[in-house]
């Protein structure tokens, strides 16, 4: 590599907030499945602790030889409503207590997997996992759950949709930051590297390393060289960028991989932001040319963005994956937060963004007393705008009891402070309440 590349490098590092966001490990548990949950639940502790032992202390070692930033190191697991539902268990409590458990013994920062995948129906197995959702991420520090309610293939599951509406308000009275560690998604993938999404699909090897990889502040760096130029020139130097920001990924995943000794699944090239000052995706936006994040034309810039850094990583990287290009979640970027304190971001104007970002209504803070039937409404609009573009869309909205619109909530770390926001009051009880499904498009019968 030339000098003049190691110093850009080495300044994108320093100054502008470049970092591999995550590497996480993934590991099937079908091999843990018994009907005697005792049994199964110290069959998952041993895998995940024995395949993970020297997660930690590989990255920390990368960082160190390379100078590179990994922020967070995770494990990801096969969804536990599959492992659990061989078990009589009134609840999966316990397993989400095993998870929590082998996390704290790795000392990673999350252990996604307490999930379910319910988009055309729900097993018994599902049904004890969503209800067991409440008290289980309550009773943990670092599990994180996901529920799949949508597919492009086969529609939406409005049954499922309309009990994670509930799980939500009724999480949100144990602890309200519950709900910081679930998502609900309609077309999740199965090899996603972040949290609290992430989990471990049953397509995958029984041990893979991922990375997400992460660099708004580069990304607007680079544009503050290109002000007033063509879009089109605009577009060519995101995808410049995301090449750079990709080779990293793939460099770190690599090395991983090998000293693990684990096949190296993907890289992840989503604009992941944070609230430090420079590494934020509405900044970006606003550096091509928005007065703030939220007016007319929010929609066409986030869509460009989201495309180049699209094109660029496919570049760099011959397995580039998981969710990839730009995410908006309100509390973790600084600009969106300013955008909303204006008056300039609405949900409605962030629902209207999700159609072209890289997953959905992220982070978002909301008045304690919001009906769960309202929540449940918000899950089937972004269901129904990942179902019918066959892209990826996600909820993860977090009421707050005693709070009311204009007051702020503040969450911490990474996940930031957020303003309490609006919500439409009219009610769309009486459609959620019909429960049902809603039919696959017809673009899912191609074959």
């Amino acid at each position: 590599m030339e000098f003049d590349k190691i110093l850009e490098t080495i300044h994108m590092i320093s100054d502008q907030n470049l970092d591999v966001r995550t590497v996480t490990m993934g590991i099937s548990l079908m091999d843990c499945i018994d009907s005697d949950s005792d049994v199964a639940c110290q069959k998952i502790y041993d895998k995940i602790t024995t395949k993970a032992k020297d997660l930690v202390k590989t990255a920390e070692q990368i960082e160190m030889e390379y100078g590179i930033p990994i922020v967070n190191k995770r494990v990801a697991v096969t969804p536990i409503s599959l492992v659990a539902g061989a078990s009589q268990d009134k609840d999966y409590v316990k397993y989400a207590k095993t998870l929590d458990k082998a996390a704290q013994t790795l000392g990673i920062d999350f252990i996604g997997g307490f999930s379910a995948l319910v988009q055309k129906g729900m097993t018994k197995g599902d049904q004890t996992l969503i209800a067991s959702l409440p008290e289980a991420l309550a009773q943990t520090d670092l599990v994180c759950a996901s529920v799949n309610v949508g597919s492009s293939k086969s529609g939406i599951n409005m049954d499922a949709v309309k009990q994670m509406g509930e799980v939500i308000t009724t999480a949100a009275k144990l602890d309200y930051m519950t709900n910081a560690k679930l998502v609900v998604f309609c077309n999740a993938v199965e090899d996603n590297p972040f949290m609290a999404g992430g989990f471990h699909g049953v397509s995958e090897p029984d041990v893979v390393i991922n990375v997400g990889v992460s660099g708004p502040g580069v990304v607007k760096a680079a544009l503050e060289h290109v002000k007033g130029q063509p879009l089109d020139q605009v577009a060519e130097t995101i995808k410049q960028t995301a090449f750079k920001v990709t080779r990293m990924g793939q460099l770190v995943g690599s090395v991983a991989a090998k000293r693990l000794n684990v096949p190296f699944g993907i890289v992840d090239l989503s604009l992941a932001p944070t609230p430090a000052v420079g590494d934020s995706v509405a900044q970006i936006l606003e550096e091509i040319g928005l007065a703030q994040v939220g007016t007319h034309g929010t929609t066409a810039a986030l869509a460009m963005l989201n495309d180049a850094v699209k094109k660029g990583g496919i570049m760099a990287c011959s397995h580039v994956g998981g969710l990839s290009g730009a995410f908006i979640p309100v509390s973790e970027d600084a600009g969106m937060i300013a955008a909303v304190e204006a008056g300039t971001l609405s949900l409605d104007k962030l629902e209207a963004m999700t159609a072209v970002c890289s997953v959905g209504l992220d982070m978002i803070a909301l008045p304690g007393d919001i009906p769960a039937t309202t929540v449940s409404a918000m899950i089937a609009d972004e269901a129904a705008i990942g179902m019918i573009n066959n892209k990826t869309t996600a909820v993860r909205v977090i009421p707050v009891p005693g709070k009311k619109v204009g007051d702020q909530v503040e969450f911490g770390g990474l996940l930031g402070h957020a303003p309490i926001m609006p919500y439409n009051q009219a009610s769309s009880a009486a459609m959620i309440t019909r429960g049902g499904l809603i039919p696959a498009p017809i673009h899912s019968f191609k074959n």
